[in-house]
């Protein structure tokens, strides 16, 4: 496998990559972090087209953006993980791209094992990528207090949730 920038998906040969966002400049940010020679990237542009695209094929991994139109990430997201509980889609890991801090309680809340703060950055992007892929769950500390340690999660007053 030949790696990008050092990035590599040691378990996936051949990894598809759909993306749910009506904002190209999302999709065009995400295809030119996660996109090649091993990297597959299509993209939908409404939350209502996710579900029906991962029932054709199958991808490694969904990314969402929250702020989807027409159906928003966050129900595309619980349509998906609803399907899944019925056993009329197979499992697939979906990392969600959040605005601002408080989304994280929507990500959560959706099934999301990730999420990523916008704006979006290639470095964070592929290592979200790569964890969701492994098995893993990732959280973007980014934009919390350096007091804030992230392998002790915060709690948002806000909403509860926790944070990191």
């Amino acid at each position: 496998m030949v790696p990008v920038d050092g990035w590599t998906l040691p378990f996936h040969p051949m990894t598809d990559v759909l993306i749910a966002s009506d904002s190209q400049r999302v999709v065009d940010d995400v295809r030119s972090a996660l996109e090649g020679p091993d990297t597959t990237v299509r993209s939908v542009a409404t939350g209502r087209e996710l579900l029906p695209a991962v029932q054709r094929s199958l991808p490694d991994l969904v990314v969402v953006d929250l702020q989807i139109g027409s159906m928003g990430g966050m129900a595309a997201c619980m349509d998906l993980r609803l399907e899944e509980s019925g056993d009329r889609v197979e499992y697939v890991p979906v990392l969600m791209l959040i605005d601002r801090r408080p989304d994280v309680f929507l990500a959560r809340r959706s099934g999301a094992e990730g999420w990523v703060l916008k704006p979006l950055d290639p470095l964070r992007l592929r290592r979200a990528a790569r964890a969701l892929l492994d098995g893993e769950e990732f959280h973007d500390t980014t934009g919390l207090p350096a007091t804030s340690p992230a392998a002790s999660p915060a709690t948002d007053a806000e909403d509860g949730a926790e944070v990191g």
